[in-house]
């Protein structure tokens, strides 16, 4: 079992800044990527950016050149951290963590990110 804990959401103005956090614990050792997926009000939940073990990057178009995924290893814990620029009306969403393993994808329970001024 992996347990993720998320933080970091909020209400931040167009052309802020706002990082996100994503703890996962448990049976870190079978986790194989982790990232992060939005879902808009009435909209599908959507890949934002992703890493996988070796480092490998992947991103939306829609949020390239403004957000940067990174993770951190340590304390039996990794955490991922979802860095976002430049925000816009259109980032806001709910947010949501998620690890993939060996045996399933586990999700943490969402965070909102609202850009309004």
């Amino acid at each position: 079992q992996v347990q993720l804990v998320e933080s970091g959401g909020g209400l931040v103005q167009p052309g802020g800044s706002l990082t996100l956090s994503c703890a996962a614990s448990g049976t870190i050792f079978g986790i194989r990527g982790m990232g992060w997926y939005r879902q808009p009000p009435g909209k599908e939940r959507d890949l934002v950016a992703r890493v996988l073990g070796e480092g490998v990057t992947k991103y939306a178009d829609s949020v390239k050149g403004r957000f940067s995924i990174s993770t951190i290893s340590g304390d039996n814990k990794n955490t991922v951290y979802l860095q976002m620029e430049t925000l816009k009306p259109e980032d806001t969403a709910v947010y949501y963590c998620y690890a993939h393993t060996d045996w399933r994808d586990y999700w943490g329970q969402g965070t909102q990110v609202t850009v309004s001024s």
